[in-house]
């Protein structure tokens, strides 16, 4: 099993358009592609937002069939192009980590 740190900066002016579209339409039409979203949390500094979520994958090869199919999905992409036009750019900056548990870390089932 490996884990996926995904961390968006998002925006202030469009954050509640961002929430209502990872919300609505990006986490249903990750199940479909099937994406397991352990958790997902906002964070803020002084200097940015971010929108942090936490993907549980079997295996890398799974992992990458995944993301190359969802972002391929129709639906999906033109909810991205309708809510540009409508709400300009909404992720800035995008960490991508890959984890594995440590041989001491407590057991997340």
């Amino acid at each position: 099993m490996i884990h996926q740190l995904r961390i968006y900066e998002i925006f202030e002016r469009n954050k509640a358009a961002f929430h209502a579209r990872f919300r609505d339409h990006a986490a249903r039409i990750m199940a479909r592609h099937g994406f397991r979203i352990m958790a997902m949390w906002e964070t803020a500094s002084a200097a940015r937002t971010e929108f942090a979520y936490i993907l549980a994958w079997p295996d890398a090869e799974t992992k990458a069939a995944a993301w190359a199919s969802f972002m391929a999905d129709p639906e999906w992409i033109e909810i991205k192009r309708v809510t540009k036009i409508e709400q300009g750019d909404m992720v800035g900056a995008i960490e991508d980590r890959l984890m594995t548990l440590t041989a001491y870390s407590p057991s997340l089932d």
